[in-house]
C-alpha cells in the first residue's frame, strides 16, 4: 500500500466527496489537478501535464492553472459538460504551522455559473428540475421548476392531463435550460432522456438521493423563502411543482455552499396564460435562432431586439418565448409602445438613459453572493443614480402601463448614497489593492493612508539626516522584500559608519545596515499598509452586505427598467421598419393588409419585399390552400402570417399596413424535409409524428401552418394523407384557421366540397422558357408547377434541363392519351369477364405501338403511321 504525502491524503479525502467533479485544488497561486483529473484537464484545456511526488516514490500526474485566470479555464470545462469543484485554502499559510485547511467552497455546473465570461448577456442561464408525481390512481403530473441564479428569478409550474410527456418536452424547449435535474429513475429512461436532450437541454444531471427531497420538500422551501406554509408561495395545491422547486433549492445549497436569500420568491405560472408554441413551431418560426446553424442573426429576435441593456434584452426574449393570451395585457403593452412611437424625442431620451445602465440584476446577485468587487458596486451605484431621471421621464407618460411602472419605481437613493459616500470613484478592481474607501468616510483609513502616502517623504528626510550626520554623500535608504528597509554604504566608506549602525547584509561593493530609528519607521510604514488593506477590506465588506440587504428592492427596480427597455425596443423597431399597431381582439378573424415577413424584409430591404394580404375566419374562409412552384414564397408567406400573429400577442407592432388578430390560443407549424428540419434529420416518421401532434391538440382557436404534408412518401400515399389531414382540420372536430401549402394540385378539388376552403396561388409571369416569380398571392389554384423552370433557376446543367423537357413532353402526351381513354364509357366488370366488350380504338392504337418492331420500321413509315393514329384519335 502506497503511503501518500500529507497534501495528497488531503486531496484524496476531498476528491472522494466530489468524485463526479474536476477538483480545482488551491496550492498557493495555482489551482492544481491530480491523477485522472489532471489527465482529463490537460487534454480538454491543452495545458502541460507534469507530475508530483505522491509519497512512496510514486509520481502522480498533475497540471494547474493560475488562480487569477481560472475563470477562463473553468468556462471551457463547463462548456464541454464538466462540473468543477473549487477547493480553497481556508487559512493563511503564513500564520499556520503544518498543513493548511482546505474546503470546497463551490461546485460550478452548467446551470449554476455566475461568472460574466460564462454568461450570455441577453439570455438567461436556467437551472431546471423535473419531478413526476402521482395525483391519483389514474393520473400523474410533472412538476417543473427553473431558476437563473445569476438574476434570482425562480419559476414553477405543473403539467397534467393527456400527453404530459409531450407537454413537458415542449415546455422544456421553451425554457431551454443549461442544466436539467432529474430523479435518477427518470434519468434512466433512455427514450425520455433522448427526447429531452432533443429539446435543447444543455445537460442532464441525475439526482440520486430524492428521498430526502420527498420527505422534506415543504421544510426546504419554507426555510429558504421564509414562509410558514406552502400557501405563502402559491404551491399548496401543486405538490409536483413544489417537489421540483425543492429539488433545485437543495441542489443549490449543496453546490453553492451558502445562503441564496436573494432568490426570494417563486412565480407559479400556468401554460394557460400564454399562446402555446410547441418545440417544432419554435424551431420552424426561428424565433430566437435560425434552423440552419442556430445563429441569432436571421431570427425574429434579431429583428426586434434593439434593447439598450442586457436585462432589457433578456426581458424581450422572455416576452417572445411567452406570447400573452389575455387581450387586456396585450393591449396595455401595445398602448405603451404606441405612446413611445408617437413621441420620438421622449423615445430618444429614454434610450440614452437606458444606455447608461449596467446589468443591475446580475450586479446585485454578485453583491449578494459575496464576490462583487469595488468596481461592481460603483457600476451598481451609477445605474441607480439614473433612476430619478427615468422617474421624471415616466412622469411625462400617460398610458396605464407606463403609469404603473412610475408608481412602482423605487429610486433607491439611499443605496446609491451609501456607495457614493463610501467608495472612491477610482477604486481598484480587486480587494487586494488599496484606495477602495473614499477620503473622509473613515477617519482611521485617512490616518493610515496618510502614513502610507508620507512614507517616501519620511524616508527621504531620514536619508538626508544620515548623510549630514555621517558626511557620506552617497549613503542611501532602500527596500527589498527579503530584508525590508536598509541604509546602504559603499565599501570605500565603510569605516565611516557610525557605531549605532547594525550590519544587515554584505554585498560585493557595499554594506547594508539598519538603525533603531529605521526599524521603528519600517514597522510604522509596513503595519500601516497592512492595517489599511485589512481595514478597507472590512469596510467594503460591510458596505456590500448593507447593499445586499436591499436586493429585493433593487431587483424590482431592475425589472421595471428591463420592461421599459423592451417596450422602447419594440417602439424603435416599429418606427425604423414602418410597422403598424395591430388590433388584437377576442374575435375569430385574422385580417392582414400588406403583411411582410419581418426577417426577410430586413435582409433584402423593404423596397424589394412584396407584401401580401391575408384573410381567415370561421364563417367564410377557414383554410387557405396554397399551390404553386417552389421558390415563389409560399413558405415565407405562411410563416409571416404566424409571425405577425405572434408579434401582436407579445404587444409588438407588426410588419403590415393594417392587422386585426383574433383570439389565438396555440400556433402550430409543420415544415417539410427540404427545409432541413432539425438540422437535416427530417424523416417521414418525424413529419407524421408532428402532424399527429397538431391534429391531437389543435382546436378552433388555433392557427396552423402546414407546408408540404406527405412529401416524404410515395405520391399516392402522400396525397391521400394530405387530403385526409385537410378534411380533418376543416371539420368541426378541429376547425382551426389554417394555411396549407401543397404541391398536390389534386387537393384543390377540396374547395369544391368544403366552402370554408379557398384556393390560392403565387402569381408567376412566363417569358418563353423563363419565369418570373411575382411573389403575390392571388385567389385561385396554380395551373402548373413550373418545376423545370425552377430547376433551371437553381443551376441544373443545360443538357439535363433539355432532357427533362423532352421527358415531360412524352409524359404529358401519354397523360393526354390516357385522359381521352378515361373519358370514354366505362367497361363493366361483367363485360370484361365475359369478353363481350370490343376493344376501343384508343386501346387498339396502344396495342399497335407496343407490337411495332422499331428496328425494322423506317423513319418515313413511322411518321406515316403516327399520322394515321393522329387522325384516328381526332375522329373519336
Amino acid at each position: 500500500m502506497t503511503i501518500l504525502t500529507p497534501i495528497m491524503r488531503q486531496y484524496q479525502a476531498v476528491k472522494e466527496q466530489y468524485s463526479d467533479c474536476l477538483l480545482f485544488f488551491r496550492l498557493g497561486d495555482f489551482y492544481e489537478m491530480f491523477a485522472d483529473d489532471a489527465l482529463l484537464a490537460s487534454r480538454e484545456l491543452n495545458i502541460v501535464l507534469t507530475a508530483r511526488d505522491g509519497g512512496g516514490n510514486t509520481k502522480i500526474p498533475m497540471c494547474g492553472v493560475p488562480h487569477h485566470a481560472a475563470a477562463n479555464y473553468i468556462a471551457r470545462l463547463i462548456e464541454k459538460g464538466h462540473k468543477v469543484a473549487i477547493c480553497e485554502q481556508m487559512e493563511d499559510p503564513k500564520t499556520v504551522k503544518g498543513l493548511v485547511r482546505r474546503e470546497v467552497v463551490r461546485v460550478i455546473t452548467p446551470g449554476t455559473v455566475l461568472e460574466d465570461i460564462m454568461l450570455e448577456d441577453k439570455a438567461n442561464n436556467y437551472l431546471a428540475a423535473c419531478w413526476l408525481e402521482r395525483k391519483n390512481k389514474a393520473e400523474f403530473a410533472f412538476g417543473l421548476a427553473h431558476t437563473d441564479i445569476s438574476t434570482g428569478k425562480f419559476f414553477a409550474t405543473e403539467i397534467s392531463g393527456g400527453d404530459i410527456r409531450d407537454k413537458l418536452a415542449d415546455e422544456i424547449a421553451r425554457i431551454s435550460p443549461a442544466e436539467l435535474l432529474l430523479p435518477e429513475e427518470l434519468a434512466q429512461d433512455e427514450l425520455f432522456r433522448l427526447r429531452l436532450l432533443d429539446r435543447c437541454v444543455g445537460c442532464l444531471t441525475p439526482v440520486a438521493d430524492i428521498n430526502y427531497v420527498r420527505r422534506n420538500f415543504a421544510e426546504v422551501l419554507q426555510i429558504h423563502f421564509g414562509v410558514a406554509h406552502l400557501s405563502g408561495l402559491g404551491l399548496d395545491e401543486h405538490p409536483a411543482a413544489a417537489l421540483a422547486a425543492a429539488m433545485i433549492i437543495d441542489f443549490l445549497l449543496q453546490t453553492q455552499k451558502r445562503s441564496l436569500q436573494y432568490i426570494d420568491q417563486i412565480n407559479f405560472y400556468s401554460s394557460g396564460e400564454y399562446v402555446l408554441l410547441d418545440a417544432a413551431t419554435r424551431r420552424n418560426l426561428e424565433l430566437t435562432a435560425t434552423m440552419r446553424g442556430g445563429k441569432r442573426k436571421g431570427s425574429l429576435l434579431w429583428v426586434i431586439d434593439d434593447t439598450q441593456t442586457a436585462m432589457g434584452g433578456r426581458a424581450l426574449r422572455e416576452w417572445l418565448d411567452n406570447p400573452l393570451l389575455e387581450q387586456k395585457a396585450v393591449g396595455l403593452r401595445l398602448d405603451a409602445v404606441e405612446e413611445l412611437t408617437l413621441n420620438p424625442p421622449l423615445l430618444f431620451e429614454l434610450r440614452e438613459l437606458l444606455k447608461s445602465l449596467h446589468d443591475i440584476p446580475r450586479l446585485i446577485t454578485k453583491v449578494c453572493f459575496g464576490n462583487a468587487g469595488p468596481r461592481d458596486l460603483l457600476a451598481l451605484k451609477s445605474s441607480l443614480q439614473v433612476q430619478p431621471r427615468i422617474f421624471a421621464l415616466l412622469g411625462r407618460c400617460k398610458t396605464p402601463l407606463m403609469q404603473a411602472m412610475l408608481d412602482h419605481l423605487d429610486l433607491l437613493e439611499d443605496v446609491a448614497g451609501l456607495i457614493e459616500a463610501a467608495l472612491a470613484e477610482d477604486a481598484p478592481l480587486s480587494l487586494r489593492e488599496s484606495g477602495i474607501i473614499k477620503k473622509g468616510y473613515a477617519a482611521e483609513v485617512d490616518e493610515l493612508r496618510g502614513i502610507s502616502s508620507s512614507a517616501r517623504q519620511m524616508l527621504l528626510e531620514l536619508e538626508a539626516r544620515e548623510r549630514s550626520r555621517t558626511g557620506i554623500r552617497n549613503l542611501k535608504v532602500g527596500y527589498n522584500k527579503v530584508f525590508g528597509y536598509y541604509i546602504e554604504i559603499s565599501k570605500s566608506r565603510i569605516e565611516e559608519a557610525p557605531a549605532d549602525y547594525i550590519r544587515k547584509q554584505t554585498l560585493v561593493n557595499a554594506e547594508r545596515f539598519i538603525t533603531e530609528e529605521l526599524k521603528e519607521l519600517e514597522h510604522k510604514i509596513l503595519t500601516a499598509g497592512e492595517k489599511l488593506a485589512a481595514l478597507e477590506s472590512r469596510i467594503f465588506t460591510e458596505i456590500r452586505e448593507k447593499t445586499a440587504a436591499t436586493a429585493p428592492r433593487v431587483n424590482r427596480t431592475a425589472e421595471i427598467c428591463a420592461h421599459l427597455d423592451a417596450l422602447q425596443s419594440l417602439a424603435s423597431v416599429a418606427l425604423a421598419n414602418n410597422y403598424c399597431k395591430p388590433q388584437v381582439d377576442d374575435g375569430s378573424k385574422i385580417i392582414i393588409s400588406d403583411g411582410r415577413h419581418p426577417v426577410i424584409e430586413k435582409i433584402i430591404g423593404p423596397e424589394n419585399y412584396i407584401p401580401n394580404d391575408t384573410y381567415l375566419d370561421h364563417k367564410s374562409q377557414r383554410m387557405m390552400l396554397i399551390t404553386g412552384p417552389n421558390m415563389t414564397g409560399k413558405s415565407t408567406y405562411m410563416r409571416q402570417v404566424a409571425l405577425i400573429a405572434l408579434l401582436a400577442h407579445i404587444g409588438s407592432f407588426v410588419p403590415a399596413a393594417a392587422a386585426q388578430i383574433g383570439y389565438i390560443d396555440r400556433i402550430f407549424t409543420r415544415v417539410g424535409a427540404s427545409d432541413d428540419l432539425g438540422g437535416g434529420q427530417s424523416t417521414f416518421m418525424v413529419e407524421m409524428t408532428e402532424t399527429a401532434n397538431i391534429l391531437r391538440h389543435a382546436g378552433s382557436s388555433s392557427l396552423i401552418i402546414l407546408d408540404e404534408i406527405g412529401r416524404g412518401t410515395s405520391t399516392y400515399d402522400g396525397l391521400s394523407i394530405a387530403w385526409a389531414v385537410a378534411e380533418h382540420i376543416i371539420g368541426d372536430s378541429c376547425g382551426a384557421k389554417t394555411l396549407f401549402a401543397t404541391h398536390y394540385h389534386e387537393l384543390t378539388l377540396l374547395a369544391d366540397n368544403f366552402p370554408l376552403i379557398k384556393n390560392y396561388s403565387i402569381s408567376v409571369k412566363e417569358k418563353g422558357h423563363d419565369i418570373v416569380f411575382l411573389r403575390k398571392i392571388v385567389e385561385g389554384a396554380a395551373d402548373r408547377s413550373y418545376g423545370i423552370q425552377v430547376a433551371r433557376l437553381a443551376g441544373l446543367p443545360k443538357e439535363v434541363i433539355r432532357r427533362a423537357r423532352e421527358i415531360m413532353a412524352e409524359l404529358e402526351a401519354e397523360k393526354h392519351l390516357q385522359t381521352k381513354l378515361e373519358r370514354q364509357e366505362q367497361i363493366s366488370f361483367r363485360d370484361i369477364l365475359l369478353g363481350d366488350q370490343p376493344l376501343r380504338e384508343g386501346e387498339e392504337i396502344i396495342r399497335a405501338i407496343r407490337e411495332m418492331d422499331l428496328d425494322s420500321v423506317s423513319p418515313l413509315d413511322a411518321l406515316l403511321q403516327i399520322n394515321e393514329w393522329k387522325k384516328a384519335l381526332k375522329d373519336e
